[in-house]
């Protein structure tokens, strides 16, 4: 069995949060709230995909 990667973990929670804030600005009508979040969830998810590159490359992952 392989173990868990917590910070990968922690990532994936963050972004499904900011996707449902999504909703929950459009539902609101917020412009700023979907472009804010939208914003989160690209930031959340390029600082995941970036961080599992280098773990990668250094061969913590494999």
């Amino acid at each position: 069995m392989k173990q868990i990667k917590w910070v990968f973990l922690l990532f994936a929670f963050a972004a499904v949060a900011s996707i449902m804030l999504i909703g929950v600005a459009i539902a609101e009508k917020s412009v700023f709230g979907v472009t804010g979040a939208l914003a989160a969830v690209i930031v959340i998810m390029g600082a995941g995909f970036t961080l599992k590159k280098k773990m990668r490359e250094k061969g913590i992952l494999e």
